[in-house]
């Protein structure tokens, strides 16, 4: 019994009673039904096309111009129209970053 279990009128039986639960006695979240995913259409629409007729496309980590141009175009040597669709938002072709949302040209 210490000095200010005196004065606070404090035995060794309400030590125990008071102490602070463990870390493994909390609840955790569950996230394991959680999955990740990019999405390559604009925000509130649904279809990825834009009003000129053509498509958006979120750009994700290790995306190339090129890469992106063989996936969505077909050609990976149409990477310079999806470079000149885009010049307002991209000022080198060989730095783009994930979250960079470009816009397709039509095929």
């Amino acid at each position: 019994m210490g000095l200010l279990d005196k004065i606070f009128d404090k035995d060794d039986s309400d030590k125990n009673a008071s102490a602070k639960p463990k870390a493994s006695d909390k609840p955790r979240a569950d996230f394991s039904n959680v999955q990740g995913s990019s999405s390559t259409t604009t925000p509130g629409d649904a279809s990825g096309s834009t009003a000129a007729g053509s498509r958006s496309y979120t750009v994700k980590a290790g995306d190339s111009l090129s890469k992106i141009a063989k996936q969505e175009l077909g050609d990976a040597s149409k990477w310079p129209s999806i470079y000149e669709a885009n010049r307002d938002k991209i000022s080198n072709p060989d730095l783009i970053h994930p979250g960079q949302v470009l816009t397709l040209p039509n095929a």
